[in-house]
């Protein structure tokens, strides 16, 4: 009897370029990252600068094609660089994915060639932050009653509404904001628009004070009449939710890169720490309570990590990867959350106080089952596509 051929999916080991990739996160954090993370945390910080070094780096246009001045690369190594620079600081990697995938992903994937031209270099170089419009106040998760207004006016259209929670609100050079242009309700009632700072009647509004993620600037986005031409119109009129829809299938991927990230910080600091707390005259990690965690921890992170690299090995295909991304992203920010829990636990004390970096990523952790929908929508998700096989 022959034996049965299988294909492989995914090779698990980091390939070239995620092994630079890697190293040059690691260096770069070591020096503009690790010794200022605890004070823009502290004063709620957002380092614009450093987002225009990651910019050179290449961080900033990870997924862009080498001719709009991006690095080319694809899913594997935009996972790898999420990961890595959320082990520094995740409200850094939070930023940095949020650019990459909201903004810079929507033009990228729906823009015509004259807006990809005229934005898309700038903002694989981060000479433009980007940002993305899609929650507001009152409606959340329930896009379909937004009431963030477009009106046509010729060849324009005039845009009144807020928008919340929104990542780089206040500092964003160019959003991407999903406005109503028909019915309450009609999934088809909506457009998205290119909307540059400085436009009269756009401007940033409060920003957040934030539990955790405080390096990361969330804040509304207000628009009072504000005149857009319809040459910024992404796409086709009306088409606003459903491309919006196709890129959040990507952006849960970037959370649970995130999360993974914050995951295996989490494990990392608490291995070292286990090996280096004496206790009874022996290193923690010697006691069963202890050693039992570690291990559910790593199972947890690995787990994590081959959902998460498995959503990303689809989108590189070209697959769809709306059940895939929502199971990384449920998945890796539960997990997230129960390993940097179990990482204080592991410190004691120590980890409830901030000489440690187990009590930032504990903080961190919780908006990975949050942002870009909570736990329970991506449940629904999931079970709407197991529901159609």
């Amino acid at each position: 009897m022959s034996k049965p051929k299988y294909t492989t999916m995914m090779n698990f080991e980091f390939n070239e370029n995620q092994t630079m990739i890697a190293q040059m996160v690691r260096d770069f954090g070591a020096k503009e990252i690790t010794p200022f993370r605890k004070e823009w945390d502290d004063n709620q910080h957002f380092p614009l600068d450093l987002f225009k070094k990651l910019g050179g780096l290449g961080l900033m246009g990870v997924l862009v094609p080498t001719e709009y001045g991006g690095s080319g690369f694809g899913y594997f190594e935009y996972v790898t660089a999420i990961a890595e620079l959320a082990k520094l600081d995740p409200a850094i990697s939070l930023s940095m994915a949020a650019h990459n995938s909201l903004c810079t992903g929507h033009i990228l994937m729906f823009g015509n060639e004259e807006q990809k031209q005229k934005y898309i270099p700038k903002l694989a170089t981060c000479e433009y932050l980007g940002a993305w419009g899609l929650t507001e106040p009152n409606t959340g998760s329930d896009a379909g009653n937004m009431r963030t207004v477009a009106v046509k006016d010729g060849d324009h259209y005039i845009i009144n509404g807020a928008k919340n929670f929104i990542t780089h609100g206040y500092s964003g050079d160019v959003a991407v904001v999903i406005a109503r242009t028909g019915d309450v309700g009609d999934s088809h009632g909506m457009t998205a628009f290119i909307v540059e700072k400085g436009t009269p009647g756009f401007k940033g509004g409060r920003k957040e004070d934030k539990l955790g993620m405080r390096a990361s600037e969330t804040a509304e986005m207000i628009f009072e009449d504000c005149r857009v031409h319809e040459s910024q119109v992404l796409g086709a009129v009306g088409d606003g939710f459903i491309q919006s829809m196709k890129i959040l299938d990507g952006g849960r991927i970037s959370i649970a890169a995130l999360s993974l990230g914050i995951a295996q910080g989490a494990l990392e600091e608490s291995i070292q720490y286990s090996k280096e707390r004496q206790q009874f005259n022996q290193p923690i990690n010697k006691f069963q309570g202890i050693s039992f965690k570690l291990a559910d921890m790593a199972t947890q992170v690995e787990a994590a990590s081959l959902l998460t690299f498995k959503a990303a090995d689809m989108k590189n295909r070209g697959e769809k990867v709306t059940l895939a991304g929502a199971q990384a992203k449920y998945y890796a920010s539960e997990v997230a959350v129960s390993v940097s829990n179990e990482a204080v636990q592991i410190f004691g004390g120590y980890g409830f106080t901030k000489d440690y970096p187990v009590e930032k990523y504990y903080r961190d952790a919780k908006l990975c089952t949050i942002g870009e929908g909570t736990s329970e929508i991506q449940k629904l998700v999931i079970s709407r596509e197991v529901l159609k096989k």
